[in-house]
């Protein structure tokens, strides 16, 4: 129903953001509602998937279009839901989980919350074969090591500035994100990849 929403940032919460647009504020859940923290009063564009069924109406919004569709082949694996399927985008990049699937590694999958060894084994029997249409740049590497290679994309000290400041925004304390900084600030990544990886440390 909605392909995109494009508008401001004007609340960041732990499950959703809400968009302003023409006057309207769209509740939309997201996998990193905290990626968003350092783009309050910011005009950005989410795309978004319009969930229904007969007790739950909702919006889901989403960084790129492929997280969108890997989003939507999720929910067609039995025992995932929409809050399930946000749990592994939440935790996992779109070329890893396709390439885990594609390869059928159980063990990767089963890291994400909420997945078991039988709904690993079920997204496996469900999707394999069918993601091409995702990352068909990514597609014909997926067997080989550079599959996983990090795309940055912005310098390395602006997205790790840009994580510490969401991580805080969330709520977490000096004390707690001094201790997980000295290893995120080895790498090399995207904002949201260091998100992922501090809150992944955060969490143990």
């Amino acid at each position: 129903m909605y392909e995109f929403i494009k508008g401001t940032v004007e609340f960041v919460g732990p499950e959703y953001i809400v968009i302003e647009n023409n006057g309207i504020g769209y509740q939309i859940a997201t996998p990193n509602p905290f990626i968003y923290s350092s783009k309050m009063d910011s005009q950005i564009t989410v795309f978004t998937y319009h969930y229904v069924r007969e007790d739950l109406m909702a919006l889901y919004g989403f960084e790129s279009r492929e997280e969108k569709k890997l989003f939507t082949k999720l929910l067609n694996v039995s025992g995932i839901g929409p809050k399930g399927a946000l749990a592994i985008l939440a935790s996992g990049e779109v070329q890893q989980v396709v390439s885990a699937i594609e390869n059928e590694d159980e063990g990767f999958l089963i890291k994400f919350p909420g997945v078991g060894k039988k709904t690993a084994r079920q997204m496996i029997l469900d999707l394999k074969g069918k993601l091409q249409d995702i990352v068909p740049d990514y597609f014909p590497n997926l067997f080989n090591a550079d599959s996983f290679a990090v795309q940055t994309k912005s310098s390395s000290n602006t997205a790790f500035e840009e994580a510490i400041l969401a991580l805080k925004a969330l709520g977490y304390s000096e004390k707690e994100i001094k201790k997980i900084s000295p290893e995120l600030r080895k790498e090399k990544l995207s904002t949201d990849q260091y998100i992922k990886k501090a809150l992944q440390r955060l969490l143990k």
